[in-house]
């Protein structure tokens, strides 16, 4: 990640307590709380370094291992028994009266915790599952028994001097935008606890003047295509609004908590950016998410914040604490391939098979040190890279062990697992519950960091911002315009890449919604489909990763009619794909827009064949892309869509399509089974078992019958309770996997078995044929 300057940044950062920009004390709320500031170190996370130091033989590895226990991190608030101290930990109060001990005089401390412990918690997980259940009870339990305390103690007039940042509730509003497929996150949505417990928990915190909260938004593999980033940003600030000081509740938002997108991809961009005529994030890597790493996600969402009408002063964090993919396996520059996937794979840092695989991720490596207003990227505004994470503490079990704590066994923390994007989880085997120290993990991720720890210098950094465009000219004919403008000389250790902003209005501010073209490495850009005797202004934006610089054109469009009078014609060359089982890719041609009018699509999805699109099966609208992906589908079910092409005049004629996602089995009964071999050999085999529940009642308690068509034994079956009589086998779930809502599935129940593999020829669930 190219973000340092001296060699020295590790010695500088971690042993002197993260030395910030020096600013004046102050105890009164302050706009970034990590400016002027020390950070305080957590001693419980020194000692599981320790434990890890002591079982090291390595000099130079144990070196390492020394300075990152001196690293700050957050403490996790995981669950009521968190906040008093104990034998084993060290409490809420006793961490703030360690940080007063630490704090230097004159200079203000930060402490830092992530309060963690939502009624329901993470509703799309069983590895990190809580103790308070998702009821109106468990909503009191969280109020009086988790957010009150944590309240009244941070409220003492002792620790008025030091600055409290929280990492509120990780992994939980993020899921009520892409997950209420899922029971568990359609029950959080639908009962308003995750919102309700959200909002008092930001009323009680932020009232206290030294206290700084900052919201968790997922990441980038997770809420960057633009289907997903705008119902998030609606959802959190309906939600802040809701809340007593309303926007002002939330000093700002952090990424990439507990995960692994690289903050900054090297040798891509992103964006409009193309491998031999194909569009970079057409790559299945990437999936058509303009965002390929942190820098553009916080970018883009800063951007679509302020103009929801966030404040302008909105900061982001970033969690570096497992991102840093240095090692061996990291590239050191851009693929040669002009074919678009071999280029992405052999370029991006990231060496996970897919975004989606999250838990103990083999490869990863430590990412930058916690800093306090990283430079090199002034449209993210970051207050800081923080370590939120505390590196080497588990993601989750990689097997079932029983426990205490309310975590369940997640399968994408089995290394054996197949997942839902038809790869293995790439999970590191042998790990303890979440949350508990993990020896392994913890090496791979020094040996791996990026920049290395200990002081070794890291490559060039692009520090200086480019110079402006020159030269630029704005040509217009009809109905188009063309620009042009001298190539920057890119400042040492820096590319220039360009961006293109249009609008009406004389001197705008260049924003995502006025930007037409990004990325860009040529000089010239056409601007087609424009209205007839209009003025248009553009900007030209320079950019390399310090900085941007703009210059400003315009041209009028020749006369004509003035006005747009004929709607266009329908989408020809529709093609629906399903990429997977839970997506579909639709491309179509480009409509060529009658004079003075310009044309954009808008897309609509139903499951019932010759729909009629409306409001209510609107999924996508004015875009000016040919392409759009549908993402958060049920398995082996047949969508139909219609793209519809407008202008000011009218619109055309609906051009339908339809597919189908990918699965086996089926039936017109209320059930559905999938029953997938992932892997065979000699003697056995490995199946991959989904469930969905088809019909308009919720399955509470199921169980899978199955008929064999041979001698096939189950030898061992996960996330269900298996017997086997003959040929007959039925699987009956599990207390944690007991409900599947209407239209939902559950896809986690999996076996090996003896045999040749077969799939049945049927399939019941509680006696009703699926098949």
């Amino acid at each position: 990640m190219k973000i340092f300057t001296r060699p020295t940044l590790w010695m500088l950062a971690v042993l002197a307590g993260i030395a910030m920009p020096t600013a004046a004390f102050a105890q009164t709320h302050v706009d970034n709380p990590y400016v002027g500031a020390s950070v305080y170190k957590n001693p419980d996370y020194t000692a599981k370094v320790q434990t890890s130091i002591d079982q090291t033989t390595d000099a130079a590895l144990k070196a390492k291992m020394q300075i990152v226990a001196q690293t700050p991190t957050f403490v996790w608030l995981d669950r009521m028994a968190a906040i008093p101290s104990s034998a084993t930990q060290t409490g809420l109060q006793a961490h703030l009266d360690n940080a007063l001990a630490q704090q230097q005089a004159g200079t203000p401390i930060v402490a830092q915790f992530v309060v963690y412990d939502m009624p329901g918690r993470d509703c799309a997980a069983l590895a990190s599952n809580g103790e308070i259940p998702l009821t109106a009870d468990g909503l009191n339990t969280y109020k009086t028994q988790y957010i009150d305390v944590i309240a009244s103690i941070m409220g003492q007039a002792k620790y008025a001097g030091i600055r409290i940042v929280l990492v509120v509730e990780p992994d939980s509003l993020p899921n009520l935008v892409t997950n209420l497929n899922l029971t568990a996150c359609a029950n959080a949505n639908s009962s308003g606890i995750y919102i309700a417990a959200t909002q008092y928990a930001l009323n009680k915190l932020h009232a206290i003047p030294n206290v700084y909260t900052y919201l968790d938004i997922g990441h980038s593999g997770w809420l960057g295509w633009p289907s997903n980033a705008g119902p998030a940003v609606t959802l959190f600030t309906n939600m802040a609004n809701g809340t007593t000081a309303k926007l002002a509740s939330v000093d700002g938002f952090v990424t990439d908590t507990a995960n692994d997108i690289p903050f900054k991809e090297p040798f891509m961009t992103g964006g409009s950016q193309t491998v031999g005529g194909t569009q970079l994030i057409s790559a299945n890597f990437y999936q058509f998410d303009p965002d390929i790493d942190e820098a553009s996600y916080t970018a883009d969402l800063w951007a679509r914040f302020t103009q929801a009408g966030w404040p302008t002063t909105l900061g982001f964090l970033t969690d570096t604490s497992r991102n840093g993919w240095g090692g061996s396996a990291r590239p050191t520059a851009a693929s040669g391939s002009a074919d678009v996937n071999t280029f992405v794979n052999a370029t991006k840092i990231d060496t996970r098979p897919h975004r989606g695989l999250w838990c103990n991720q083999s490869g990863a490596g430590l990412g930058a040190p916690p800093q306090a207003t990283p430079p090199g990227f002034p449209a993210s505004h970051l207050d800081a890279f923080v370590w939120v994470k505390p590196p080497g503490d588990s993601d989750g079990a990689s097997s079932l062990i029983p426990n205490d704590e309310g975590k369940g066994f997640d399968r994408m923390c089995d290394p054996t697992f197949l997942t839902q994007y038809n790869v293995l989880s790439n999970a590191l085997p042998n790990a303890p519950l979440s949350g508990h120290w993990f020896h392994a993990q913890f090496v791979q991720l020094v040996q791996n960091a990026f920049p290395a720890v200990g002081g070794t210098t890291p490559p060039p950094t692009c520090t200086i911002s480019p110079l402006a465009p020159t030269g630029a000219t704005a040509t217009a004919s009809t109905g188009q315009i063309n620009l042009s403008w001298g190539a920057v000389t890119p400042p040492t250790n820096c590319s220039v890449s360009y961006n293109v902003y249009r609008s009406t209005t004389s001197g705008f501010t260049p924003s995502a919604a006025t930007r037409i073209a990004s990325a860009l490495t040529t000089t010239t850009f056409s601007d087609t489909g424009l209205a007839a005797s209009t003025t248009f202004f553009y900007v030209i934006e320079a950019a390399d990763g310090a900085g941007t610089a703009i210059t400003r054109v315009q041209a009028t469009t020749p006369a004509g009619t003035g006005n747009c009078t004929a709607a266009p014609a329908a989408v020809t060359g529709l093609t629906a794909t399903a990429n997977s089982s839970s997506q579909i890719t639709l491309s179509w041609g480009a409509v060529t827009p009658p004079a003075n009018c310009a044309v954009t699509y808008t897309v609509h999805r139903s499951t019932t064949a010759n729909f009629t699109p409306s409001a209510t099966t609107q999924i996508a609208t004015n875009l000016a892309a040919t392409s759009s992906v549908s993402t958060g589908l049920l398995a082996s079910t047949t969508y139909f869509f219609a793209v519809v092409a407008s202008d000011t005049a009218g619109a055309a004629t609906p051009t339908r399509a339809q597919a189908t996602t990918p699965g086996n089995g089926g039936g017109t009964g209320t059930c559905h089974v999938g029953f997938t071999v992932t892997n065979s050999w000699n003697t056995g085999f490995q199946v991959a078992l989904s469930i969905q529940n088809t019909g308009t009642v919720a399955l509470n308690g199921w169980t899978l019958t199955w008929t064999f068509p041979g001698s096939q034994t189950v030898t061992q079956l996960w996330n269900g309770t298996a017997a086997q009589t003959g040929t007959s086998v039925s699987v009956t779930n599990l207390s944690y996997n007991s409900t599947i809502a209407p239209g939902a599935s559950y896809n986690d129940v999996g076996f090996t078995g003896n045999g040749t593999s077969a799939v049945p020829t049927s399939f019941a669930i509680n006696g009703v044929t699926c098949q």
